[in-house]
């Protein structure tokens, strides 16, 4: 991205796709990218301890079509925040964003993830440290709160503490996350989400970019939020029903441009499918994630049935997505009506 399109200023996301642990990797931001050009995507979230001494071109990596992109960082030490930003920001990235939303038990052993909810001084140090070191902008995206945290005080002492220190923007999963006693599956419905609790965050900061995710399934449902709040991020529902994001630069961007089909998204996406072909990575790690694409559609089992048990045979290709694609051909099912 140029300047002119800095996130936030220039460019307003206002839709993104979550970062998900092992599903929003290069290879399905790749993807997503070839349904909306304009939708921020997210990696999955990498530990600092991983981005300073690990292998920093398979954990960031990423094509140049991806943007606009950001890292999300999971840590608390400010030193090490700040340096994983440097990175980051070496990379390429448009913008660096802090977990302070992730529940699992491994994340919560690192000090990182939704248990910082309960130092929010600490975050606010961290993006102290990385506005100083980086000029992308530098997120948080967090939770409602904690456990048995209020979450009238505990989003507000959080929210106060980052936007004191330089945030340039929260995401808000609008669901509060359970430290103990519920799995990181079982708090994905329990407790309910509290959408209203975001907007009324808004309203306390009319002039800072507030974004929410938790539970949006449809844009028909999410849209309407767009009037109070600045950005909508889905997740599951991005992943498993991909087709969303074909109307997303002309429903949320005012694109001029048709809505992008997933027959067209296939297309568009083969020359990336043939070049990392050519590098030796397997077909099933790119095409597990667009199995969900032509969900709800004639010839959609057919479509995942194919990727599902063919792409994992070694040695196969393009031929494989492309006997898939053809399950979905809306000319061969138009031929099938005729019969």
């Amino acid at each position: 991205m140029t300047t002119s399109d800095r996130l936030y200023t220039g460019h307003k996301p206002r839709f993104a796709v979550a970062p998900m642990m092992e599903w929003t990797d290069r290879h399905c931001r790749a993807f997503h990218r070839q349904l909306s050009r304009h939708a921020l995507l997210y990696t999955e979230m990498v530990t600092t301890g991983a981005v300073i001494h690990g292998d920093r071109e398979h954990l960031l990596g990423f094509s140049d079509l991806e943007h606009p992109i950001a890292c999300q960082l999971g840590g608390s030490d400010p030193k090490d925040m700040a340096a994983s930003a440097r990175i980051a920001a070496d990379f390429g990235y448009d913008e660096v964003n802090i977990n302070v939303g992730c529940p699992s038990d491994r994340v919560q052993s690192g000090r990182f993830g939704a248990c910082l909810m309960q130092e929010p001084e600490l975050v606010a140090a961290c993006v102290s440290s990385m506005k100083d070191e980086v000029d992308i902008p530098v997120t948080v995206k967090c939770r409602i709160g904690v456990d048995d945290q209020d979450p009238e005080e505990a989003l507000d002492r959080m929210v106060d503490a980052v936007f004191a220190a330089g945030a340039d923007a929260l995401w808000v999963h609008a669901r509060k996350a359970w430290l103990k006693g519920l799995s990181p599956k079982e708090n994905r419905d329990i407790p309910p989400l509290d959408y209203d609790r975001v907007l009324r965050l808004k309203h306390r900061f009319p002039k800072k970019f507030i974004g929410l995710n938790g539970g949006l399934q449809s844009l028909d449902e999410a849209e309407p939020f767009l009037e109070t709040l600045d950005g909508l991020m889905f997740g599951r529902a991005a992943y498993h029903t991909p087709q969303i994001l074909g109307e997303v630069d002309r429903r949320l961007y005012g694109a001029s441009a048709r809505d992008v089909s997933p027959w067209a998204a296939v297309r568009a996406h083969m020359g990336y499918l043939e070049g990392q072909l050519s590098k030796g990575v397997k077909l099933a790690h790119m095409t597990r994630h667009m199995l969900g694409l032509f969900h709800g559609r004639p010839g959609a089992r057919s479509w995942r049935r194919i990727l599902t048990v063919e792409a994992i045979r070694p040695g196969v290709g393009l031929e494989v997505v492309e006997k898939a694609l053809a399950a979905v051909s809306p000319l061969s099912h138009s031929a099938e009506a005729a019969e």
